[in-house]
C-alpha cells in the first residue's frame, strides 16, 4: 500500500469514455470557497492540516487522509484563495482485496487555474507512490484528457467492474463495450504490471 504521509517526488520539482459530466462554475466556486474558509478556520478539520510548497511561491499544497481516502488541496496564498483539490476516493464497488491499490481520483479546479499541469501532478504522485487509479462511471472533458495524456507514461487499459469483480478487457474496447457502464479505464500506479495487478487484485 503507498505510503502517502511521504513527500512525493514531484513536489519537490513542481477509443473514448463516456464523458456527461460538468461543473456549474457559480457552484464550483462557491464550493471551494467553502473549502478554502475551512482551512483557514481554527478549530476546523481542515485547518493546520500539512502543507508543502510548490515551485511556483504563490501555491502551496496541503493534503490530508481520511477514511482510506486521500485529499490534496492547491491554495493559492497571494491571492488567499483555493485554486482546487483532488480526492482519491474509494470505491465501493470493488472488493476489500482490491480496495487496497485503487482508488478513484476526482478533481475540481477554478476555472482560473485550470490547464496549468495541477491535476496532473497530482495524479503523477498518486500513481509515482504505487496507486492504481480507476475511473467512475463517468468523466468529465478534461479528465478524459488527463487519462490519455497520462497513459504517455503509465500503462492503459479498459476493465468491466461488476458484482464486485473486475475483468480486464484490453488496451481497446469496442463502441459497444465502452457505452456501458460497468466499463472503466485503469492506469496502473509505478512498479506495477497487469500480472502483478491480477494477482494481488484478483483480477481476471
Amino acid at each position: 500500500m503507498p505510503h502517502f504521509n511521504l513527500i512525493p517526488p514531484w513536489l519537490s520539482r513542481l477509443t473514448e469514455l463516456r464523458i456527461d459530466v460538468s461543473h456549474d462554475p457559480k457552484r464550483l466556486d462557491g464550493e471551494i470557497g467553502a473549502i478554502h474558509d475551512r482551512i483557514r478556520t481554527p478549530g476546523d478539520a481542515l485547518h493546520g492540516i500539512p502543507q508543502i510548497g510548490m515551485n511556483d511561491p504563490d501555491l502551496v499544497i496541503r493534503h490530508g487522509e481520511a477514511d482510506g481516502e486521500f485529499y490534496v488541496y492547491v491554495e493559492d496564498i497571494r491571492r488567499r484563495q483555493l485554486a482546487g483539490y483532488t480526492v482519491f476516493n474509494r470505491l465501493i464497488e470493488v472488493p476489500r482485496r482490491t480496495d487496497r491499490y485503487v482508488r478513484a481520483p476526482h478533481s475540481k479546479y477554478d476555472p482560473s487555474y485550470q490547464r496549468r499541469g495541477l491535476a496532473t501532478a497530482i495524479y503523477r504522485w498518486g500513481l509515482d507512490a504505487g496507486l492504481c487509479l480507476l475511473t467512475g462511471a463517468r468523466q468529465s472533458p478534461g479528465a478524459h484528457a488527463l487519462w490519455h495524456s497520462l497513459a504517455l507514461n503509465y500503462q492503459l487499459g479498459y476493465v468491466d467492474l461488476r458484482d464486485k469483480t473486475l475483468t480486464y478487457l484490453g488496451p481497446e474496447v469496442s463502441a459497444q463495450v465502452l457505452g456501458e457502464l460497468p466499463t472503466r479505464m485503469l492506469l496502473l500506479g509505478k512498479g506495477w504490471t497487469l500480472a502483478k495487478f491480477s494477482a494481488a487484485t484478483g483480477m481476471r
